[in-house]
């Protein structure tokens, strides 16, 4: 059985927690897998965690049950980049 791409972007800044920027499914899911590449964001494909990413809507921040796996996640996103939490940009 064929599943459906699924692709959740997160962001995580000031709030207390990551929320969700951008959701979708099928096509909606390529075009933001193309936006981050095109963008140099960092993809990681963690397909279980998606699938509950999903299920949030717009703006919300992640569940606290989910801090643990997004963190780590994240920490992998600032590592290919050279970066530490708080930095601002990628060091060169």
């Amino acid at each position: 059985m064929n599943k459906q791409k699924i692709a959740v972007a997160l962001e995580y800044g000031s709030q207390k927690a990551p929320v969700v920027v951008a959701t979708g499914v099928g096509e909606l899911a390529q075009k933001i897998i193309d936006i981050a590449i095109e963008s140099d964001i960092p993809i990681q494909k963690e397909e279980d965690l998606v699938e509950l990413l999903a299920t949030l809507s717009l703006e919300e921040e992640i569940p606290e049950v989910l801090y643990r796996a997004v963190a780590e996640v994240l920490a992998f996103s600032y590592w290919i980049r050279g970066m530490k939490p708080g930095d601002k940009q990628a060091r060169r």
